[in-house]
């Protein structure tokens, strides 16, 4: 094994995910002249949770999730939530939008058009989903949404849901042709791929971050092992970025900084029901998204999903939740135990002692039977037969644990960004909406940690690339039509005005 040497540059990017893909691009542009440094553990980009079968493959913008719109104590939706991630979405397709337009990527690879669908059963459940129709449909952001009670009318915008369906009392959906599929895996090859052809950028792939530490000269030291070869080397960077998904939280309590006290987190598998027959495939080119089962975690919520895949339509059903210790598909069983620290372990059992019945959820998820995986696909579509689906392992998400002063610690099922105070070391933790949220998420990194940048020199740049930042945009009705219209006129998708 050879010694190891040192290398420097102006930025470490760990892992080659959405999350790193997106900033990457977004500091190139903002910086031609830095030099970026990338390290991935497996052979390929986008391998984990950015793969095509690892995530839902939604771009998550609230039309049909109804985890977004609670229902408050007097009957009422409380819609903030749907709106905060709705804006989210928006900036993703304002960037991916100007990204096409310089033919950095082609959005016929990775986005599409296709109805959002929330489907529900019972008297309680529709008027719920009636509620929430009301209040979305009455905000700009969410206007020309469809509510229906009526089965013929359901039949007519989801098929698969109806054939077969005996009457069991009230149902109803809602639908909303501003909804998309997106192929993350496919969105982040490209932007490696655009990456990779710029000078100063270094991608090594198979090389696993084993450590990292401050130097005495206001530097991160990265050390970094080929999975190959065996050969290593340290790499020396003023800033670093950990986007490893479930590696990330091992890393960021290496780094020793105060902000990542307190922190651990509890991993969630997901299995698939993927549809094998064309026939059935080709019958349903809508999301239909469901209510989730009590104490489960949101992104667990049941939904019958057509996507495109590599260019091929495809049909699933679930997720259903699984449970490993490891924090990553590809990772270690020692990674949970691994992961306990004297700062979490205390935040974590107070966790788990208050979220007893996602543990119960969990043992129910993993003792199921095919039959039973089945009865679960047949209340979203009665004619499923076992023949026609098989099981498929999904991604690893790692949900957040942290402590918090007056409970201990708290379960958050959201994206935790991290950073320490200084701005030299960021770090991405957490699950749901996870990638459709890349571009907000990576904005707000750039202003904790290169605030003076944006302020002067990367303003306008940012501006441009994504108009409606620093804006309320569910407040400015005009802003919305805008840059929607720009977005999906580039992007290829429906036109907003599409009812």
């Amino acid at each position: 094994m050879s010694e190891p040497h040192t290398e420097n540059t102006d930025v470490v990017l760990v892992g080659c995910g959405i999350m790193s893909a997106t900033l990457g691009i977004l500091l190139k542009t903002l910086d031609p002249k830095c030099h970026i440094t990338i390290f991935e553990r497996l052979d390929s980009v986008a391998g984990e949770s950015s793969q095509a079968w690892n995530n839902a493959g939604t771009g998550h913008a609230a039309l049909c999730e109804l985890n977004y719109t609670a229902e408050r104590a007097d009957g009422t939706i409380d819609i903030s939530r749907a709106l905060h991630v709705d804006e989210e979405f928006e900036q993703s397709k304002q960037l991916w939008a100007w990204l096409a337009a310089r033919d950095m990527i082609d959005p016929a690879r990775f986005i599409e058009s296709v109805p959002h669908l929330s489907f529900v059963q019972g008297e309680a459940d529709v008027r719920y989903l009636r509620e929430r129709h009301a209040a979305m449909d009455a905000h700009p952001l969410f206007h020309g949404m469809a509510f229906t009670d009526v089965p013929r009318t359901i039949a007519e915008w989801a098929p698969l849901i109806m054939d077969g369906r005996s009457p069991m009392g009230p149902i109803a959906a809602t639908r909303s042709l501003l909804g998309t599929g997106v192929d993350f895996g496919e969105l982040t090859v490209m932007l490696f791929d655009h990456l990779k052809a710029l000078p100063g950028i270094q991608l090594h792939l198979g090389h696993q971050v084993r450590d990292l530490a401050r130097t005495g000269n206001d530097r991160w030291e990265v050390r970094v092992r080929d999975r190959h070869e065996h050969d290593k080397m340290r790499v020396r960077s003023p800033f670093v970025f950990i986007g490893a998904g479930g590696g990330t939280l091992p890393l960021l309590e290496r780094s020793g900084i105060p902000e990542a006290e307190g922190y651990g987190g509890f991993p969630v598998g997901g299995q698939w029901l993927r549809c094998t027959d064309p026939a059935v495939i080709g019958r349903h080119a809508v999301k239909v998204y469901g209510k989730a089962k009590e104490g489960a975690p949101p992104m667990s919520v049941p939904h019958l999903d057509h996507r495109t895949v590599a260019g091929k339509p495809a049909l699933l059903f679930g997720p259903f939740a699984g449970f490993s210790t490891k924090f990553l598909k590809h990772g270690s069983w020692l990674d949970l135990p691994s992961s306990l620290e004297w700062e979490n372990l205390g935040p974590m059992l107070s966790a788990g002692w208050k979220n007893l019945d996602l543990t119960r959820y969990l043992i129910h998820e993993v003792r199921l039977s095919p039959e039973e995986r089945l009865e679960e696909l047949k209340a979203f579509m009665p004619t499923a037969r076992m023949e026609d689906w098989g099981l498929a392992i999904a991604g690893q998400r790692v949900q957040v644990i942290k402590k918090d002063p007056d409970e201990g610690g708290v379960l958050a099922f959201g994206t935790e960004l991290v950073t320490s105070t200084d701005g030299s070391l960021a770090a991405l933790l957490g699950a749901s909406p996870g990638a459709s949220t890349a571009v907000s998420i990576m904005l707000d990194l750039l202003e904790r940690c290169f605030p003076d940048q944006v302020a002067n020199t990367w303003k306008a740049t940012i501006q441009d690339m994504v108009p409606s930042h620093g804006h309320q945009l569910a407040e400015e009705p005009d802003l919305i039509r805008k840059v929607r219209e720009h977005s999906h006129k580039v992007l290829r998708l429906l036109p907003p005005s599409a009812r």
